[in-house]
């Protein structure tokens, strides 16, 4: 399946990856069918604010 990955600051790339498993009795796996971003999404894109932490 294809993916946005962030790389860093000013690096995004679209790569392929392994498609979701059922790993855990609690894992589940959705489809999205449409998305946004929001324009704070620039600060960590701008290397402004860190990923760190976020799940």
């Amino acid at each position: 399946m294809k993916a946005v990955v962030y790389n860093g600051p000013k690096d995004v790339s679209v790569n392929t990856i392994d498609d979701p498993k059922i790993e855990k009795q609690t894992d589940v796996i959705i489809r999205l069918t449409t998305t946004n971003i929001c324009g704070s999404d620039r600060h960590m894109y701008e290397g402004r604010i860190s990923l760190a932490g976020r799940a």
